[in-house]
């Protein structure tokens, strides 16, 4: 357990590691492709490091430098695996690798924590099986362990619910240039959080991919295409950054995160949008974003296409005046924890009102008091609550190890705006 230290921190400027969702991207595409790919500023994190494990146990050969990666590519060629394939909690490892299995020999099985094996994946599994390959629950219906039957298949017309995950939608594109002929993805609900879909396809597309789409419904890729070797430089992580200009937000302070652009695909650079709005001012700097904080009132947003900021938005939300109110995230409850129930049950032990249905969240704001926060075994609940402990003494933060998920350095940057 760790106690935040509650301070006047200085304006400072901080750094954030490689953004998560595009460093699985480019390792899954580096893998597939056809020969030696280099990864630039890649994550380090506990996620990575299972996706980067599956896929040495596929056959990938993968040298981790001191900063850069190399990864050499099997033209979508894997290795049969006898072991099953352990992912953790990692969500994004085992809906991406669930379908790169395909592309193997014989039977796969990815299994994981047991929050993994509750966790939904059956969508993806009824898309996979449009396109002729063999899978099977070995747990509870629908979720982890899944047994995968790789096997060729020629493409074709499949009809894929994106309701609960973009990510569903990621796999079938990701394996999609190796299908026999061109393939149709037709999207029957969602897909939510769609900036992640950008984000695969721009990997794709940098590999040398081509993707025909008609905005989120529709998605057309030809068979026999090739992922070219090449180099990929990972962004910062704007989910990472969000922690941080929250803090900006709650103390008054000046934030910059460096190395951020405004021209980022990443989703969560659209909650500078939802703090400008807030009270807080934005301003682009030579080598970064910073977001200095205000007066902050409540406001109503639409969360949908950044999922991962709802925890944070939450815990400013409690020092702003009034009622926020946080829509179109039902599939929170899909996530490492149940986001909805898990950040309203901490906010009511930090003495604000908030609550909850199936698809949003409010907020009052208040004056949060100490208290000590269970994160739920969910890195970004940490993270977020974090935040309000450099505004209120006495926040303690139990299990603080669980931000390795994601951000192993989280705690030496954070302590970095006080020290």
């Amino acid at each position: 357990m760790i106690e935040i230290q509650s301070h006047i921190i200085q304006n400072t400027t901080v750094k954030v590691p490689g953004s998560k969702s595009y460093t699985h991207r480019a390792l899954i595409v580096s893998a597939l492709s056809d020969g030696e790919c280099e990864i630039l500023n890649g994550l380090d994190s506990e996620d990575t490091r299972l996706t980067r494990n599956a896929l040495r146990q596929m056959g990938i050969a993968i040298d981790e430098g001191s900063d850069s990666w190399r990864v050499q590519g099997v033209h979508g060629r894997l290795q049969p695996c006898i072991e099953p394939i352990f992912l953790g909690n990692s969500g994004t490892s085992m809906r991406l690798l669930a379908a790169v299995c395909a592309l193997g020999k014989g039977k796969y099985i990815l299994t994981g924590t047991a929050r993994m094996q509750e966790r939904p994946i059956q969508d993806l599994l009824d898309g996979l099986h449009q396109i002729g390959i063999q899978t099977m629950p070995l747990g509870c219906p629908g979720c982890p362990p899944i047994q995968i039957e790789a096997g060729a298949f020629s493409g074709g017309s499949v009809s894929l619910n994106c309701g609960t995950s973009s990510q569903y939608l990621s796999a079938l594109l990701l394996i999609s240039p190796f299908s026999q002929n061109r393939m149709e993805i037709i999207v029957t609900e969602g897909p939510v959080s769609k900036p992640y879909i950008d984000m695969t396809i721009d990997v794709m597309t940098q590999a040398g991919v081509s993707v025909s789409r008609e905005g989120y419904s529709r998605f057309q890729i030809d068979g026999n295409q090739r992922y070219r070797p090449g180099r990929f430089d990972v962004e910062p992580d704007i989910s990472q950054a969000g922690y941080f200009w929250a803090a900006a937000a709650v103390t008054g302070a000046t934030i910059t995160v460096s190395g951020i652009s405004q021209d980022s695909r990443q989703g969560d650079l659209q909650l500078l949008d939802v703090f400008s709005s807030m009270g807080c001012t934005i301003r682009v700097e030579t080598d970064g974003i910073s977001v200095t904080g205000g007066s902050l009132r409540a406001v109503e947003v639409d969360m949908g296409a950044m999922p991962d900021m709802v925890p944070t938005l939450a815990v400013v939300a409690a020092f702003a005046k009034g009622k926020t109110v946080i829509t179109n995230v039902g599939h929170l409850k899909a996530k490492e924890s149940d986001r909805l129930g898990s950040v309203v049950s901490e906010l009511v032990k930090l003495g604000i009102r908030a609550g909850y249905s199936d698809t949003a969240m409010w907020i009052e704001g208040g004056y949060p008091q100490a208290a000590r926060i269970d994160p739920h075994d969910d890195h970004r609940l940490a993270m977020s609550f974090a935040v309000a402990g450099l505004k209120v003494p006495g926040i303690r933060i139990e299990n603080e190890t669980c931000v390795n998920k994601s951000f192993p350095e989280f705690w030496k940057v954070f302590e970095s705006l006080y020290s």
